[in-house]
């Protein structure tokens, strides 16, 4: 993949369901456990000093405020997959889950992996930080 339209077009073409659809943003809903959870993942492109075009790919999982920070940076330390990060969302910081590739070697398998590995492990991580609520 070259630029943001190709992933934009696959995610369109693989039937997604999209809730947001930008230049260089979209995000996604996942319906988990036979439609009793959802979880939006957001798509965005970013480009590091030298020009190289990333793909991130996150999801919000609880608001930064009462969170036990030892519990994230646990998870951190034992996770195979993604990173945590505090984000905005909607004035909001919360934690998010995120992972970043280069386009240079991303296919649409590894973006459809990333959507469903990163939406998995993030609502399994609100699940438990948000006693069983589906906030996001």
């Amino acid at each position: 993949m070259n630029h943001f339209e190709q992933i934009h077009q696959h995610l369109i073409s693989a039937g997604y369901h999209m809730l947001l659809e930008e230049d260089g943003l979209a995000c996604v809903e996942l319906s988990l456990r036979q439609g009793q959870r959802h979880q939006a993942i957001f798509l965005t492109e970013l480009q590091n000093d030298d020009g190289r075009r990333f793909l991130r790919v996150s999801t919000s999982i609880a608001p930064i405020t009462g969170l036990d920070a030892r519990k994230a940076l646990i998870f951190n330390w034992e996770s195979r997959v993604g990173f945590l990060a505090i984000g905005e969302l909607d004035g909001v910081r919360y934690l998010q889950l995120c992972e970043n590739r280069p386009y240079d070697s991303l296919l649409p398998a590894e973006i459809d992996r990333l959507i469903l590995e990163i939406g998995g492990i993030g609502d399994a991580m609100e699940l438990r930080l948000s006693a069983g609520g589906d906030l996001l």
